[in-house]
């Protein structure tokens, strides 16, 4: 009898899914502009609000499109956000798309990649695979969140564009204090570095998910101010917006400090994914043109990804018998410990985590002048800065903390206590949790 009442209500989801292809009017909006189609009649959604009543503790839920727990910075973030919360005394939930039931999930993507492939191909003569994957994802979130009472929490906190929307859209019932904190520059990065076509419709309908998401939001929590001119390009206050910088519990006790010998070699070590925009390659590039001042130097690659093949290669064609792959670990604090240089040369970032547990490290950083980067390492003070993808001063700024120890001590010591000031999770926990209070 349950497995009936189950596929009825199953039977009444899909049917929901089908008289109600498109939750979104505004990327139709958006589409039909670009087609140039005459937007059809948007659905006025009357709803009654619901009073919420601030608590001494609050109940939030933080949501994400992507997979959770798992490895990477989004998920690094959420696990500290919510730790730090919870010391704070409140109740925090993570909802994530691989918490939902898979089979579920599967019938309902199946069904509304079905009838939005119909519905595009009747309105505009094709559609775009991107819009339509995209679609069966953001879609089937949804529906499995209407499944859930969202009422019982006092704060949604979006970690994503996605979920914005889909919190917004939810939010027109609940009326509840909603906050998005974007970890990434969105579609500016991809239209930046021609990963998506500039006047394309996966350009149109991408840009629409992320002003609406700001618009839905009752503020924006920024991980650095690199984000600001990006977001009010799109629409955003000064006033809806705050920074909030990340903030880590870094095992500052495995970090020892050993006096070193003559005979010792120094070590640089880049903690990072092996992904193009990490500018591994670069990395290689200034090593090959140190080769011959390097003879006392290791270099280790720390971490694991797409390119190991390519750039192991890389470093065989340039014979570089000083640099070493050690792939993932889990003893970066070690590692650290161990290391007299840590560089990062990456191209497009936003807050680096390793960056941050260097400085707690006490190790001195070379790092790029990109993202919000520049707000945390000042050049000769908490660090030092290149051009993303300058080889030449890459390698002369390597060359300089190789040979002045006193420098690189200095910007050490300023870096762990910056780290100390403004980087903790206690610090990150408690200037979210005044923000989410101003909204009560």
């Amino acid at each position: 009898m349950t497995d009936k009442k189950n596929h009825s209500n199953q039977d009444e989801r899909m049917s929901e899914i089908s008289s109600q292809l498109i939750p979104y009017p505004y990327l139709i909006s958006a589409m039909d502009q670009y087609y140039g189609t005459i937007p059809s009649h948007k659905k006025q959604s009357g709803t009654k609000e619901a009073q919420t009543k601030p608590r001494k503790k609050m109940r939030i839920l933080l949501t994400t499109f992507w997979k959770y727990p798992a490895i990477g910075g989004l998920q690094n973030y959420l696990t500290m956000l919510k730790s730090g919360l919870e010391e704070r005394g409140h109740h925090v939930d993570i909802m994530a798309s691989t918490q939902f039931d898979r089979d579920k999930l599967i019938g309902l993507r199946k069904e509304i990649g079905k009838d939005n492939k119909r519905f595009y191909s009747d309105r505009y003569g094709c559609y775009s695979e991107k819009i339509l994957d995209n679609d069966q994802h953001l879609y089937s979130y949804e529906m499995m969140l209407r499944d859930m009472n969202l009422e019982r929490y006092d704060i949604f906190h979006a970690q994503d564009r996605f979920t914005a929307n889909i919190l917004g859209v939810l939010n027109e019932h609940y009326k509840k204090p909603l906050l998005f904190t974007p970890h990434g520059f969105m579609t500016h990065s991809k239209l930046k570095f021609n990963l998506m076509e500039k006047d394309s419709i996966e350009a149109a309908y991408f840009l629409a998910l992320d002003r609406k998401a700001i618009e839905s939001s009752s503020q924006v929590i920024m991980l650095c101010e690199a984000f600001r001119p990006i977001l009010k390009n799109l629409g955003a206050e000064d006033s809806k917006m705050t920074t909030v910088y990340t903030g880590i519990n870094f095992r500052a006790e495995n970090i020892k400090k050993k006096a070193k010998t003559v005979e010792d070699k120094m070590i640089i070590t880049c903690i990072s994914r092996l992904r193009p925009r990490k500018g591994h390659k670069y990395l290689f590039e200034a090593i090959a043109l140190l080769k011959n001042q390097l003879n006392n130097v290791d270099v280790w690659i720390v971490g694991d990804g797409v390119m190991r093949e390519e750039l192991e290669n890389q470093v065989r064609a340039l014979q570089l018998d000083n640099v070493f792959f050690l792939g993932s670990r889990t003893d970066i604090p070690e590692l650290l410990g161990q290391s007299d240089i840590v560089v990062l040369p990456t191209t497009s970032d936003t807050l680096p985590i390793s960056i941050i547990e260097t400085m707690f490290a006490q190790r001195a950083i070379v790092t790029t002048n990109c993202g919000g980067i520049p707000e945390l390492i000042q050049d000769y003070h908490t660090g030092l800065l290149v051009e993303p993808g300058n080889v030449q001063q890459l390698a002369a700024k390597l060359l300089l903390l190789l040979h002045d120890s006193t420098l690189r001590e200095r910007i050490a010591q300023n870096a762990r206590e910056f780290a100390e000031k403004h980087l903790t999770v206690a610090n990150m926990a408690k200037k979210i949790e005044e923000v989410y209070r101003s909204l009560l």
